[in-house]
């Protein structure tokens, strides 16, 4: 790949940066008992942000291709201080992951992760620059409410503490990985397939605010994507009668499946039951309390792809769709999926081709992630915080299958993926102050939770070594494993601060005094 050079950002007003960020002033926020030196540095770098900001969106990462390795070097060159680690993580060497790292007062691990790729544009169809525009309180650019404006909060913060030397009072992990937006293994399946990596909790930059009203996404659905092809009988169109239309039989087996199967209500795990209502309420003033209600408590069924037929006046002989179907996390859908196959097995001509599904992921709201987010947004905005479900899923939901209790939380607009796409001077202060101010929040909530247990002290990842303390000589040593890893996974109904899905062939703890 040839050097890339960061795209520099035109500013429309010959006013400047310092005179751009006037209006989100960190100091307006509520800062209290978090460090001054931090809090300074933030303040008085108001500036650093935007910088910052312009510098990670003037970078071409449209993915595809998702070419990411300049500004991956990028951002190791202006992470390089002596208080921050860097590590780079990569299967592919276009597409690479960093992981920066901040030495904390305490063994527990807050990570803080978000994506450097972007979603394609077409810069004939934009007002402004797609690499990056700023006039006025917005900068325009494909990226920066998606969500390189909540990674450059995330850099500023890691600089924050590295060069007042505060020590946070965990340690802070910063995750910045390639290939989100079309899923792909390069990403943050890399970091935790190839690495150790295992925060105690981790917070996603994705925005999660719309219209003046915010939020901390705490669950996301799952899919199933069904590929369905119709068989018929050819025939000259002036005679429909004597074939069978394809076409009709495919659009006949999906509106079967909208009526028997989309109309039927899901069954839900109760503890999503306050999620749903929230995400009812956060989405309630712009889609209706009923259809807002009617995401979460039914599948939603989208017809994204119909292809048949090769002539107007021919009845087609096949055609094929492709159906996305969402389920609200808790719903068990291996039996959703039974449903769909003995809907669809009713109509003549019709075959399931393929399928791909994957389950909903939440935290309880009680965990102590959720509550620290849900804290952090009331220092900066005046305004309800809700705990909801997103409609779809990114990468919280690969940390939350790994056992990683994860919220996605940022502060942005809701022009992500669209044209001219801009994030505000103003979310940007408060994605710093509001990260600044999370490890705090997240160390007075782990401090709150009751019953406190023992420290878990995590191992490894790898089988080889989990093996090694499963094989011990010593059988009450075996026996504290296999009664601990039983217990783990009973602990997570109940426990709090443990409300991940910890993964007993995956993670192996012990207790210190094992």
């Amino acid at each position: 790949m040839d050097d890339q050079k960061p795209h520099c950002i035109r500013c429309v007003h010959p006013w400047g940066v310092g005179a751009w960020t006037e209006q989100a002033s960190v100091s307006e926020m509520n800062t209290s008992d978090l460090p001054e030196a931090v809090i300074e540095y933030l303040s008085t770098n108001r500036a650093e942000l935007s910088a910052l900001t312009e510098t990670i969106v003037g970078y071409d990462t449209q993915n595809p291709p998702g070419c990411t390795a300049d500004v991956v070097e990028w951002l190791v060159d202006i992470g390089d201080e002596p208080a921050l680690s860097a590590e780079r993580f990569e299967v592919d060497p276009k597409k690479p992951n960093l992981l920066l790292t901040l030495a904390g007062q305490t063994d527990d691990t807050l990570c803080f992760n978000g994506h450097i790729d972007t979603v394609p544009f077409d810069e004939s169809d934009w007002s402004y620059d797609p690499l990056g525009e700023r006039e006025e309180n917005r900068i325009y650019g494909r990226g920066t409410t998606d969500m390189k404006g909540a990674v450059a909060a995330m850099l500023q913060v890691a600089l924050a503490y590295a060069r007042t030397g505060v020590r946070p009072p965990m340690n802070l992990s910063f995750a910045f990985v390639s290939d989100e937006e079309i899923g792909g293994d390069a990403g943050m399946k890399t970091l935790l397939q190839t690495t150790e990596f295992s925060p105690d909790a981790c917070v996603v930059g994705e925005t999660t605010s719309r219209n003046d009203r915010y939020s901390v996404s705490v669950a996301d659905r799952g899919h199933i994507w069904l590929t369905i092809e119709a068989q018929g009988t050819a025939a000259h169109g002036s005679r429909p009668m004597i074939g069978e239309n394809a076409i009709d039989r495919l659009t006949g087996a999906i509106d079967q499946l909208r009526s028997d199967f989309g109309t039927c209500e899901l069954s839900v795990d109760s503890a999503m039951d306050p999620i749903i209502e929230e995400s009812v309420r956060f989405y309630s003033p712009e889609a209706g309390t009923d259809p807002a209600r009617q995401l979460y408590r039914y599948p939603t069924i989208n017809l994204g792809v119909l292809e048949g037929g090769t002539a107007i006046n021919t009845v087609p002989a096949s055609a094929c769709a492709k159906v996305d179907i969402r389920l609200t996390a808790g719903v068990e859908t291996t039996e959703i999926i039974q449903s769909i196959r003995s809907c669809l097995s009713e109509t003549a001509g019709i075959k399931l081709t393929d399928m791909s599904w994957t389950c909903g992921t939440y935290e309880r709201m009680n965990s102590p992630i959720v509550k620290a987010s849900a804290s952090a947004a009331e220092r900066v905005v005046e305004d309800r915080v809700y705990c909801r479900s997103a409609t779809g899923g990114g990468d919280a939901k690969s940390l939350r299958r790994e056992g990683i209790p994860t919220v996605e939380f940022g502060f942005g607009t809701q022009t992500a993926h669209s044209t001219d796409e801009y994030t505000t001077a103003t979310a940007l202060a408060r994605n710093v102050t509001a990260y600044a101010a999370l490890p705090y929040e997240y160390a007075h909530q782990l401090s709150q939770s009751w019953p406190t247990p023992p420290r878990l002290a995590r191992l490894t990842r790898s089988d080889k070594k989990a093996s090694s303390y499963l094989r011990s000589p010593q059988p009450s040593q075996r026996l504290s494993i296999r009664r601990l890893l039983y217990s783990t996974r009973n602990e997570k109904q109940t426990h709090p601060r443990y409300n991940g899905r910890l993964r007993a062939e995956s993670r192996f703890c012990v207790f210190n005094n094992c």
